[in-house]
């Protein structure tokens, strides 16, 4: 079995040295050994790298994604996580279309002034009560299954 250097994991991948190194350090990916300095690794660290790529891009923690393998670094998910998950970015989508809904409604509204707009107005008490979070928070959890453990 041939062996691909960090390097060219990084080059085939796009991912750089730096976060490989991370990853490993987090239990994400194993290192097959060395040859001198430079770290090995089976080339099926391809395939867990996209693995975890597709688990950030869809929201998941490290920590999740670490348990998304079995101990040889095969896939091994859990399909109620990948459910949830789904559900929530469902509930994600939802509000983010009602808010680009508003929005685009406000910028086209014939009322004189937003003010005088009674669906910005309605948007406005929204996030007032903090039923449109902020980007960088999560909307609250209805219904929520218990943490899966990591």
């Amino acid at each position: 079995m041939t062996h691909l250097d960090i390097a060219d994991v990084a080059r085939r991948t796009g991912v750089p040295v730096s976060t490989l190194r991370f990853y490993e350090e987090k239990g994400l990916i194993a290192s097959t050994g060395r040859h001198g300095l430079r770290r090995q690794f089976a080339p099926g660290v391809v395939e867990q790298l996209g693995l975890i790529a597709l688990g950030r891009a869809a929201g998941f923690s490290l920590d999740e994604i670490r348990g998304m393998f079995a101990p040889d670094g095969r896939p091994e998910i859990d399909r109620e996580m990948l459910t949830a998950k789904a559900d929530e970015l469902d509930a994600t989508i939802h509000r983010l279309a009602a808010l680009r809904d508003s929005l685009r409604h406000a910028a086209a509204c014939p009322a004189p002034r937003h003010a005088e707009c009674t669906t910005f107005r309605s948007l406005v008490r929204a996030a007032a009560s903090g039923a449109v979070p902020p980007p960088d928070r999560k909307p609250p959890q209805r219904n929520a299954s218990p943490a899966h453990p990591s």
